[in-house]
């Protein structure tokens, strides 16, 4: 068995996944394995991975999955499908350090010799933000974005996620979680934040791992907070969907694990989840005595115009 599972999750992604994969194939940790899960690509991207595949028969694996999925199930998935000690995300159009698996796993590694063997750990890392050439935009994602990555506790999480997914390495007690897969997550490396804080630890290793390309068809990509804020004001409507949306998120949570749940965290992500069904004082003292809140004053201001 392979130490450490790596999932990528494809979806057209010929102009930028042979750099990934090489990145990967250039880690000095070496004792891994790739899985390819590709989610019903129209362009070329098949034909490299299989390419891939049939070179390094030993460390990876091409999956196509039958019918799309969409991002979100494509990786979640992928890393039930890993018969591995370790699990790492992947995009498909990064470039990971060349120390990027054994820096992660090893800072893991001592997260668990705090908490136990056993017990459910995940680590994230910083990247450093670069464009479609590789030429660097942010040295540090968390610094740009102001995100406080010391407050990961379930209440926080809850309302904003902290995690960039390609960052992500959790271990086989969290992947062991991932039972009934989610239809209302909103993004995976969120639902895996979610699960680690209802049940285990998350460890923030503040260290840049990967060069984290920003490009036109990313599905997600990096944005400075000034940029956040002005479209978070021109798009207040939207706002309230999102805010609805990860009520939605929490509910769906509390359903799949409120039988494995402590009692408090039960209470926490219930009460969170339905928010929407108070009235408007009872909303905003809600978010305030629990602490349901984001980083800063700016974003919370947003939260208490618009929940």
């Amino acid at each position: 068995m392979s130490t450490v599972g790596i999932v990528m999750a494809t979806y057209n992604g010929e102009k930028y996944v042979r750099e990934q994969i090489d990145s990967i194939l250039e880690n000095t940790y070496t004792d891994w394995k790739l899985w390819l899960c590709d989610d019903g690509s129209k362009d070329g991207t098949i034909s490299i991975l299989k390419e891939y595949e049939e070179k390094y028969p030993e460390k990876i694996i091409v999956y196509q999955n039958p019918k799309n999925l969409g991002v979100v199930l494509n990786f979640l998935e992928g890393a039930k499908r890993c018969d591995t000690d370790y699990v790492m995300f992947c995009d498909q159009d990064d470039i990971w350090m060349k120390d990027k698996i054994q820096r992660t796993l090893e800072f893991l590694k001592k997260a668990e010799e705090k908490e136990g063997k056993g017990y459910p750990v995940t680590v994230f890392s910083d990247v450093i933000v670069v464009d479609a050439n590789l030429r660097e935009i942010y040295p540090s994602f968390y610094r740009v974005s102001r995100l406080d990555t010391k407050k990961l506790d379930l209440n926080h999480l809850l309302i904003e996620n902290k995690l960039i997914g390609c960052t992500i390495m959790m271990n086989s007690a969290i992947k062991n979680l991932l039972t009934n897969l989610p239809k209302s997550a909103r993004v995976h490396d969120w639902w895996i934040a979610l699960v680690t804080s209802g049940f285990g630890k998350i460890e923030y290793l503040p260290k840049a791992t990967l060069l984290y390309r920003q490009h036109g068809n990313n599905v997600i990509g990096n944005q400075s907070f000034l940029n956040y804020v002005q479209n978070r004001i021109k798009n207040l409507q939207k706002q309230k969907q999102i805010l609805l949306d990860t009520q939605r998120q929490a509910y769906e949570f509390f359903q799949i694990y409120k039988e494995q749940l402590s009692q408090e965290n039960k209470k926490v992500i219930y009460d969170f989840a339905t928010l929407y069904r108070k009235n408007w004082f009872q909303r905003r003292y809600i978010i305030l005595t629990r602490g349901y809140l984001k980083t800063g004053l700016i974003r919370n201001l947003g939260v208490f115009l618009i929940i």
